[in-house]
């Protein structure tokens, strides 16, 4: 199991990568945190604003799909986007995850 970490610009924009990744059975599943304030340099300035994070389960295979699509289809020019490897799961969720993804497990 993975996870994928993504910030996006505000939740309704999380809502809509989600929900693509969702139909294109690409996740599982994905939470989305409303109401981060991310500080960042950006063209030599100090930059800070409001952002949703999202955060994609996935398997393994699928991180580069993910990754693409999220990358695709993000209004940032450069977002941020990047996988975790979960060394240990609840075998019943990761049963869960595989059966949503339509993967044998």
């Amino acid at each position: 199991m993975h996870i994928i970490y993504c910030t996006t610009k505000n939740k309704e924009e999380a809502l809509t990568i989600s929900s693509t990744l969702i139909k294109e059975s690409l996740a599982a599943c994905t939470n989305i945190l409303d109401g981060m304030t991310s500080v960042y340099m950006w063209e030599g300035k100090v930059e800070e604003s409001s952002e949703a994070i999202l955060i994609v389960k996935t398997n393994a295979t699928m991180v580069p799909a993910v990754i693409k699509r999220i990358e695709e289809i993000h209004s940032y020019e450069v977002p941020c986007v990047f996988s975790i490897k979960i060394e240990e799961c609840s075998k019943d969720f990761l049963k869960w995850l595989e059966t949503s993804l339509k993967l044998p497990y």
